[in-house]
């Protein structure tokens, strides 16, 4: 995964994207113990394009210009890494994505969602995987509480948050 994080700096810098951050399932194994995931889910915002039209082709082709042209599903192999890049598609996702967490990884830089937002993130989507990992994020996670309260009232999750809390 040290490569796959390399690439994705290398997309920030050149300005195929402009801000990435690493969240889903992989994002949670930065603040839980491990478990199975399939995927590496990357946050990105895409730099504008004349007509407002949200696309991967730039991210797509860069990755092919550096030889990773294997595809699974929605994801792009990277060193072996299935690669899911996913445009910040509301507000709370940009707001995700700004605070996110600068880390090393193997000492490479790299920026991973904070985990109140991985809980808001996962709250908003509802499925049964994400509340999973709502339970896994509050048993293990270290939360800034009055961090979380905030995010979930400016986002309107207070209601789901008690409802998979209680």
């Amino acid at each position: 995964m040290k490569r796959t994080i390399e690439v994705l700096n290398e997309l920030e810098k050149e300005g195929v994207i402009s801000r990435y951050a690493i969240g889903g399932a992989m994002g949670a194994i930065f603040y839980t113990e491990p478990f199975l995931t399939f995927d590496l889910d990357v946050f990105v915002v895409l730099p504008s394009t004349p007509g407002g039209l949200v696309t991967l082709t730039s991210i797509y082709d860069a990755l092919r210009a550096r030889g990773y042209t294997k595809q699974e599903n929605e994801c792009i192999l990277i060193d072996g890494v299935p690669v899911q890049f996913l445009p910040a598609y509301n507000s709370l996702v940009e707001e995700a994505l700004n605070q996110g967490q600068e880390i090393a990884y193997e000492g490479v830089p790299a920026r991973v969602l904070r985990s109140e937002y991985l809980i808001a993130i996962a709250l908003q989507a509802g499925r049964s995987k994400d509340r999973e990992r709502v339970r896994i994020l509050r048993e293990q996670a270290k939360l800034d509480m009055s961090l979380l309260a905030d995010i979930l009232k400016r986002h309107q999750l207070e209601e789901k948050w008690k409802q998979w809390t209680e």
